[in-house]
């Protein structure tokens, strides 16, 4: 419409751009309106989508509160329902258990701390622990504990309190504020000559928790252990996931969450007052939604939109700490929260501490996944391959190199329990130049069994390269690992 022409019904002339045409055609259907009201059909159409882009985004935002809450319950399945009883991977983790991206080769001791029923809680770490680390509600860091904690791997006492806590705080602690009442603590223990045992009987002997108001009167602690146990951590990918997510925001205090973040689970129900109980639309909204959502974050992960992930420009490993902050601040937080950073990491992996993302040399812990070969190929378990990894792999700790099922994001199942090769337990065969070639494949091949990783015929795989106790040439990427590269038949 010409600027200075005059519509009908109106004194003076109109911009177009601030008009509605009576009809559009959209990606949801024809929107219609009469002088701008839209048509009772298409406000239906519009309100319908309007729940489904929420719940899509209520599916993406809240992963990690979902995955922890998974993780709460496979606990509690096992009889972690106090905090003096805790989990112990005294065998370590096989591919039994669904545990998202677990490792195999060190040994898992954890549980979950309930301050709205025990206040402030004591915890006590032996020395010589590993990375540990306590995590609220929603997957946020509360401390770390071991070796990157303020105990510096010397062991000591920890007071976890609950949000708001203003009461008295005696002297001898390292003290954290959690924003939630349920908080995951996870402790890691390394393989001394290849075996558990030293690490197993660290935590059972040393590691002690109760409530702050016993401390004369100390609940005694108990270790289940999860050798042969087979029980799932996991969150669901289907609609069930919005009713496992509900109770977690029913239980834990209204400030943990920030308004927006409140308003957008309200928005499709999801509300700390009120029971979760969509009607039938809603059902029908909701089971669409997660499966796009689902689509959504796989997508992130597997096939990313740009090279940000990347770790080196000329080959396929990726970060998990995308922007190399353990909040997923864009740039020092100017960018805001890097929301596509955070998926990414949390469909995949579980535990948010700073020693996972930050340059820590010799204390913390690095990560590199690879899902693709050398030229960009999703792996795939009827072929074999060769991963390279140069002499003097710069981990003070250990190394190791696990295989994932990419349905599960747990670890592969074999008949290998652990399909995984490790430094820590020496049955590997190197190069004569120090260099080390880990096999994959369905098949056992006649050279290198002990470097061999079984994969399986028609099913996908990807792997994580770890380094506990990274060293400076990891940092500075003077050392890097090869891409994994296809074996000709």
């Amino acid at each position: 419409m010409p600027s200075n022409q005059i519509p009908e019904g109106f004194n003076t002339p109109v911009p177009s751009k601030i008009l509605t045409p009576d009809h559009v055609d959209s990606r949801i259907g024809s929107l219609d309106f009469v002088d701008g009201v839209p048509t009772a059909d298409t406000a239906g159409r519009v309100f319908d989508h309007l729940d489904f882009l929420r719940s899509v985004e209520v599916f993406l935002n809240c992963i990690p509160a979902a995955s922890i809450e998974a993780m709460r319950l496979g606990f509690l399945s096992q009889g972690i329902d106090a905090c003096n009883k805790l989990l112990i991977m005294d065998e370590l983790l096989d591919s039994g258990l669904f545990f998202l991206t677990g490792n195999t080769d060190t040994v898992y001791c954890g549980g979950f701390l309930d301050l709205e029923q025990d206040g402030p809680t004591v915890v006590e770490i032996p020395p010589g622990s590993g990375p540990g680390t306590v995590n609220d509600a929603w997957f946020r860091f509360v401390i770390d504990m071991g070796g990157p904690g303020p105990d510096r791997g010397q062991g000591g006492k920890y007071l976890i309190t609950p949000p708001g806590y203003d009461g008295e705080i005696p002297d001898g602690y390292f003290v954290a504020e959690s924003t939630s009442y349920s908080n995951l603590i996870i402790l890691r223990g390394f393989l001394v000559d290849g075996k558990p045992d030293a690490a197993t009987k660290m935590f059972t002997e040393g590691v002690k928790i109760y409530p702050l108001s016993q401390i004369d009167d100390q609940p005694e602690m108990e270790f289940i252990s999860t050798a042969g146990k087979l029980f799932n951590t996991i969150h669901a990918n289907d609609s069930d996931f919005y009713a496992e997510l509900a109770p977690v925001i029913h239980r834990e205090p209204i400030d943990m969450l920030d308004p927006e973040t409140r308003g957008l689970l309200a928005a499709i129900g999801i509300h700390k007052d009120k029971p979760f109980a969509p009607d039938e639309r809603m059902q029908q909204i909701l089971v669409e939604a997660a499966e796009v959502g689902n689509a959504t974050a796989r997508s992130l992960y597997f096939r990313w939109r740009d090279d940000e992930p990347k770790i080196y420009s000329d080959r396929q490993w990726h970060t998990y700490f995308i922007g190399g902050d353990y909040q997923w601040l864009r740039d020092e937080g100017r960018g805001g929260r890097h929301l596509d950073a955070r998926t990414f990491f949390f469909y995949v992996g579980t535990v948010n501490t700073p020693a996972m993302a930050l340059e820590l040399v010799g204390i913390g812990s690095q990560y590199a996944g690879a899902d693709t070969d050398s030229g960009g190929s999703f792996l795939d378990g009827s072929k074999s391959y060769r991963l390279t990894l140069p002499a003097n792999v710069p981990a003070k700790n250990f190394w190791s190199i696990c295989v994932y099922d990419p349905q599960t994001r747990s670890e592969l199942q074999t008949s290998q329990p652990y399909p995984s090769r490790n430094n820590a337990r020496g049955e590997l065969e190197f190069n004569s130049d120090g260099s080390v070639d880990i096999l994959f494949g369905p098949e056992q091949p006649a050279e290198l069994q002990n470097n061999w990783i079984q994969t399986v015929p028609g099913k996908g795989w990807f792997t994580i390269l770890r380094m506990y106790g990274p060293l400076e040439p990891w940092y500075d990427h003077t050392w890097r690992p090869g891409d994994i590269e296809p074996i000709s038949n």
